[in-house]
């Protein structure tokens, strides 16, 4: 089975970036915060996507939260890969698998359109009054 909660949750720069501060130790959310443009609850967001697929774990520390990489978790993503891997290296010259491609459902029907917008009514006198350009 493909391994698509690892790779989804490797999908994102920032979440890369956290896996690679946390492979070389583990780290309270705060310093993690500090190496980013973006707020706490947003790290706190990545790690939880990060946690959900097993890749870090968190444990209390007093009133610290403390993640650590949990590196065994990647073996499933690295092994899917490595399918492809060893046949590159065993065929380079071999080409490439056609797939077909995926069916879309046709789109729904519609009821009849109604109109995007409705048309503008005269700016009042009075915004002309204050300046506004309508």
């Amino acid at each position: 089975m493909p391994p698509t909660q690892l790779f989804s949750a490797l999908a994102d720069d920032v979440r890369c970036k956290i896996i690679v501060m946390l492979h070389k130790e583990p780290l309270p959310v705060h310093r993690l915060a500090e190496a980013f443009p973006i707020s706490r609850p947003a790290i706190s967001r990545h790690l939880r996507v990060l946690s959900e697929a097993g890749l870090v774990a968190e444990r209390k520390r007093g009133r610290e939260n403390i993640y650590a990489l949990r590196p065994k978790r990647l073996n499933a993503a690295r092994e899917w890969l490595e399918i492809f891997a060893a046949a590159a290296v065993t065929d380079p010259d071999r080409p490439p698998v056609e797939v077909a491609p995926v069916k879309k459902a046709a789109p729904k029907k519609r009821a009849a359109e109604k109109p995007a917008t409705k048309p503008m009514a005269e700016a009042p006198a009075a915004a002309e009054q204050m300046g506004f350009d309508f």
